[in-house]
């Protein structure tokens, strides 16, 4: 293939890049996005391949079709609990793909350790591919281990940590620096010693970041991911490797900063896993209120105005849907009604938008945090739907609370809130939550889903 046609078909694919990722701003256009971005790599893998005169294609062939049944098969049994977990996983997978490709660029054409022909500039992209595809792999590991709750979900702290860290990023800068000194006299051992130590520097990473602040590592390692392959596609000289990397690793970085802001955290506080803080909640004491759904029903048939607030525990307990028919009862019976989404709810960023989507509930019903923020004192009914830290009190109220500064929404000024969940256990960060003693609070225990459905019932009968 000539070069003006690689690279027309280079320009076509980074345009369908772009308007895939234009069209993911909407969940009425998400699907197709995907589907034209995923285009835009089929055709760009393709190109690619055609273009560099290989000469048997068998083993290429046989990881394409284990990775597309891989991939199929992990996409339809994924639950919406563990879409959190398979993208943490997808952010790995990328990690340590650019990770290869950059270790692999070291030895393109076989070259010996002595007749390498990279430049510096090639080594530095090499060395900032493996760097990062390291951290990313290692990294995402730890964030699934965290999600999935395989390993513990709260923040784990290290004696030393930072100066470990610190001691590890100085040490993989200096084989770099060796490396780029004299190209043509080092050996492999350094190669590895900066895999190695890219990957303890990922666990370093995240292990410290605990379970609340996961949408935000989520989004982070999102954008090493497309960073690491954009050095991957300098290292090798490939236009749209470095496209696709610098789409995945801005768009990442803008996500993350969203995440922070939601959180009220420092970006160069998660840059340099400045998430944890030596803190101890005030104790929180008091008597709840249970409510049963025919009592609920009551209520809410007299409610004039109702916000829904989804949490990880309606994903838990696959209650969107009736989340969804409650809402439209409600609406014939003459409440207003809205969902009002935090930006972090969940264990992923837009995971609440991506349930509700898939409910079909009416996309000009979801409401941000500060919107109902404004009005959710007229609001006669507030239901959490297993919602926890993002509807804490305490981010407000308790200057000792980890997530003191946190903005949340307003829940406890409705003037009446419902609280769906299985128990009074506390929420994902592991701290307790005062709105369930509130005055104005109602518990409803009991799976959602099925609680719900009890509410439904009462109301068509």
């Amino acid at each position: 293939m000539s070069p003006e046609l690689i690279g027309a078909v280079y320009i076509l694919s980074a345009i369908l890049f772009v308007y895939g990722l234009k069209l993911l701003s909407s969940p009425a256009t998400a699907v197709r996005g995907n589907q034209l971005s995923s285009l835009g790599m089929l055709v760009a893998v393709v190109v690619t391949l055609g273009s560099r005169e290989i000469i048997d294609f068998r083993w290429i062939a046989v990881a394409a079709v284990l990775g597309t049944i891989v991939g199929a098969v992990a996409a339809q049994r994924v639950a919406m609990t563990g879409m959190p977990e398979m993208v943490a996983l997808f952010n790995g997978s990328g990690g340590i793909a650019s990770l290869l490709v950059g270790w692999a660029a070291l030895d393109m054409g076989g070259a010996t350790d002595a007749e390498l022909p990279q430049t510096t500039f090639t080594i530095v992209t090499i060395l900032i591919s493996i760097l990062i595809g390291g951290v990313t792999f290692s990294g995402s590991i730890i964030a699934w281990g965290k999600l999935s709750e395989t390993m513990p979900s709260r923040a784990i702290s290290l004696p030393g940590q930072q100066f470990i860290s610190l001691l590890l990023l100085v040490a993989m800068i200096g084989c770099g620096a060796m490396m780029v000194a004299q190209p043509e006299t080092w050996n492999s051992t350094l190669i590895y010693v900066v895999i190695v130590l890219s990957l303890i520097l990922g666990v370093m990473a995240v292990i410290p970041i605990g379970g609340a602040d996961m949408p935000v590592v989520i989004s982070l390692l999102n954008s090493y991911s497309g960073l690491a392959a954009c050095a991957a596609g300098l290292a090798i000289n490939n236009t749209i490797l470095i496209v696709a990397g610098s789409l995945v690793g801005a768009a990442g970085i803008i996500l993350t900063n969203i995440m922070c802001k939601a959180m009220n955290r420092s970006l160069s506080h998660v840059l340099f896993s400045g998430f944890t803080a030596a803190k101890t909640a005030t104790k929180v004491e008091g008597e709840v209120k249970p409510i049963v759904p025919d009592d609920a029903y009551l209520i809410l048939e007299a409610a004039s105005s109702v916000v829904m607030v989804p949490g990880y525990g309606m994903a838990v307990a696959q209650a969107q849907h009736v989340v969804r028919e409650l809402g439209e009862l409600l609406e014939e019976n003459g409440a207003e009604v809205s969902y009002a989404i935090h930006p972090v709810a969940g264990r992923m960023p837009g995971h609440m938008n991506v349930l509700l989507a898939e409910a079909n509930v009416p996309y000009d019903q979801l409401v941000e945090m500060d919107d109902i923020n404004r009005r959710i004192e007229n609001v006669d009914v507030a239901i959490v739907i297993g919602a926890n830290d993002v509807v804490n009190p305490a981010a407000r109220e308790d200057e000792n609370s980890p997530i003191y500064g946190m903005p949340i929404i307003n829940v406890d000024q409705a003037r009446t809130v419902f609280v769906l969940k299985r128990s009074m256990a506390s929420g994902f960060s592991g701290v307790e939550n005062p709105l369930f003693f509130k005055q104005n609070t109602r518990m409803l225990f009991g799976d959602a889903k099925q609680s719900l459905s009890s509410v439904i019932a009462a109301f068509k009968s």
